[in-house]
């Protein structure tokens, strides 16, 4: 690249060579100018036009690898920064499970995490199908989203779909429905949430609740980082 653009400074050089009042060393009779002579000026008035030239075509050189080498550390600079970005990207977005079957998890007689098996996406591996965690890998404001849905199995069961969101064992938020009218019911939560690196994020199934799910992912935990903070 360093050449192409020293072929057309040279160019632009002798273009310009006109301005200056020389004709050539052919012109003066004295043969060719040794091009290691550096007081050329002094010893051939009619070769200075050409030491002119060839200093000019020596400071235009310095300037645009001067220029060169400040673009390539920008360049430099925005890799590094583009390779932050990605390097932070944080997503991931799972279901209860993915059994044809319809299976409930709970009721149970104590409060417990739910683990999501089924995983669409965990970019960056925040998330843990194991104990149903997500930990935040960066500082930033987050997007999360929580739907939950049950089925009491035959009218005049008792439904019990609830679930809660917490950050590091604190309830955030949490839709629930109770009641003995309805067989199934759903219901979802989405809100923006600023979470610093390391937090601990997670879905809790309070007691006496259930959530039933199948192939067909009625029950979903998503989140996914907008922007970072620090």
């Amino acid at each position: 690249m360093r050449a192409i653009l020293f072929l057309c400074l040279l160019e632009a050089a002798f273009i310009h060579a006109n301005d200056y009042s020389w004709r050539g060393p052919a012109s003066t009779g004295t043969g060719p100018v040794d091009p290691s002579t550096e007081n050329v000026c002094l010893t051939d008035q009619a070769s200075c036009g050409c030491c002119l030239m060839q200093q000019q075509i020596h400071r235009m050189k310095e300037f645009f690898n001067m220029s060169l080498n400040e673009l390539e550390k920008e360049l430099v600079k925005t890799k590094t920064a583009l390779n932050n970005v990605r390097a932070s990207r944080s997503a991931f977005s799972v279901a209860l499970t993915n059994q044809e079957k319809l299976n409930c998890f709970g009721p149970f007689r104590d409060d417990r995490l739910i683990p999501y098996s089924h995983i669409f996406i965990n970019l960056g591996g925040g998330y843990n199908a194991v104990t149903g965690i997500f930990t935040v890998p960066r500082s930033g404001v987050y997007s999360l989203a929580l739907t939950v849905y049950s089925d009491a199995g035959s009218p005049g069961n008792t439904l019990a779909a609830c679930a809660s969101l917490l950050v590091n064992g604190q309830l955030v938020a949490g839709p629930r429905e109770r009641n003995m009218q309805d067989q199934e019911d759903s219901a979802s939560i989405v809100f923006a949430l600023h979470l610093k690196a390391g937090d601990k994020v997670a879905v809790n199934l309070p007691i006496g609740c259930f959530l039933c799910d199948n192939s067909s992912h009625y029950n979903t935990f998503t989140g996914f980082l907008l922007y970072a903070t620090d």
